[in-house]
């Protein structure tokens, strides 16, 4: 049997997900997220509370292809409604598992590193996850441009093998990670069950 490139490179994320730590915790087709609990890389100065360095945090990662795939004329108005939706309801999820799973007891922020934020960019880009509650820096790699490069490399792979539209609107060399975070207090009070606008 011979694997398409598509194919190897989605063997290639299942198996660097399984050695990163990344897993599931909501089986539904719409949720957005899978997660990793790990070491801050770095301090993170954020309202209310610093968060440490090597603290635990939960990380989120896009759960790929659950993504809804892009019209072909590219990101619209539904696709933003129907993304957004989607997103706060695997943060909900994700609040709801939180308080009952002992591997995320000890986590102090929840967040990670995205491309999906393009300053600007009312679609995707920073006032999104700002309105959402989070706070949004800039991403500096610990490897400098040459990680930041391979790092964009691996996303623009990623991007092709399962969501290939949305290449038609992302470039490699001006693909723009951020970081997002918010304490986990915070959030599981913004997305609990006790949050209000569930309702």
């Amino acid at each position: 049997m011979v694997l398409t490139v598509r194919e190897v490179i989605r063997t290639l994320d299942k198996g660097l997900r399984c050695a990163l730590g990344v897993f599931e915790f909501y089986g539904a087709p719409d949720c957005l997220l899978r997660v990793r609990v790990t070491a801050a890389a770095h301090a993170l100065s954020l309202p209310g509370r610093a968060v440490s360095e090597g603290a635990l945090v939960l990380e989120l990662h896009l759960w790929n292809e659950h993504i809804p795939p892009l019209p072909p004329d590219g990101p619209d108005l539904a696709w933003a409604v129907l993304t957004r939706r989607k997103l706060v309801a695997s943060f909900h999820a994700l609040a709801d598992q939180m308080p009952r799973d002992p591997r995320f007891a000890a986590v102090q922020a929840v967040g990670g590193i995205t491309v999906m934020l393009l300053p600007g960019n009312d679609i995707g880009g920073e006032k999104l996850f700002r309105r959402l509650g989070f706070s949004v820096f800039p991403y500096h790699s610990a490897l400098g441009r040459f990680g930041v490069f391979w790092e964009n490399l691996y996303s623009w792979w990623i991007m092709w093998a399962f969501n290939p539209p949305t290449l038609r609107h992302r470039h490699l060399i001006r693909l723009h990670r951020s970081e997002v975070w918010m304490l986990a207090d915070e959030f599981l009070q913004r997305y609990g069950a006790n949050d209000e606008r569930r309702q």
